[in-house]
């Protein structure tokens, strides 16, 4: 079972994601409204630190998120009781996540 603090964790993250979920939808209608292609859109999002805070927030929110969801998911249905390797499969998919995330934060924000 998911202990206080993971639980809490991750409430806590779905209340950062929420508005920033919101936020990214809000700026993909309006880019797709207005026939923005990729390259412009890059355009405005490379060297700026506000869209670089944005989705490193999103990418850090989203990352600890679903790591612990998938750790519930996994102790739940492969009844794994062993915590340690519960503990190794969250930080590995976590770390995982994220790095993927911010690699590719960086390669749409760095100028």
């Amino acid at each position: 079972m998911i202990g206080i603090r993971l639980y809490m964790l991750q409430r806590l993250t779905a209340l950062v994601m929420a508005p920033l979920a919101i936020g990214h939808l809000a700026v993909m209608i309006y880019a797709i409204q207005d026939g923005l292609s990729a390259g412009e859109i890059l355009s405005r999002t490379q060297g700026s630190l506000a869209w670089t805070l944005f989705y490193g927030t999103f990418v850090v929110a989203v990352s600890i998120h679903a790591a612990i969801g998938l750790r519930v998911i996994l102790a739940e249905t492969a009844s794994l009781a062993n915590r340690r390797a519960l503990d190794v499969f969250t930080v590995a998919v976590g770390v995982g996540l994220l790095a993927m995330g911010l690699s590719a934060v960086y390669g749409v924000t760095a100028s």
